[in-house]
């Protein structure tokens, strides 16, 4: 089992949720019934390695509190069933992303033809700007 695998079934454990009333399809429904789901996650229960709790809180935005609380409001579907496991889903999704490192950029290294070639149309631009300066008298 990965740790982000475990990560998740902590937060299915600690994770509460409240069911409010959701704008949208449902008609009548709509009125009577609490569809919408908002599920909250105190994010330091799941003791995310600092580097996985970093790429957590960009990956969050908005929907981290300043107490550290991830706050996830699933209101797509007509039922409570439905938004909940959406919620649920959501929330995995988003902390096995945390949990993928993101890929090492290799540095290029450009060859000396690539130099000339880059230098001569620094130059070339440098000679089209020079000549839009103002024109003096002298000249």
């Amino acid at each position: 089992m990965s740790e982000a695998d475990r990560a998740i079934e902590r937060a299915q454990a600690a994770c509460s949720e409240s069911f409010i009333a959701a704008s949208g399809p449902g008609g009548q429904n709509v009125n009577k019934v609490a569809t919408a789901v908002q599920l909250r996650l105190n994010v330091y229960a799941l003791r995310l390695a600092p580097a996985v709790f970093q790429r957590f809180r960009e990956l969050a935005g908005t929907r981290l509190t300043a107490s550290g609380e991830l706050v996830l409001t699933a209101r797509q579907f007509r039922t409570q069933e439905a938004n909940r496991a959406d919620a649920r889903e959501r929330m995995a999704q988003l902390i096995a992303k945390a949990h993928d490192l993101p890929e090492k950029r290799a540095k290029s290294r450009l060859n000396r033809v690539g130099k000339v070639q880059r230098l001569k149309g620094k130059k070339i631009r440098s000679a089209v700007k020079a000549g839009r300066g103002r024109i003096s008298p002298n000249d």
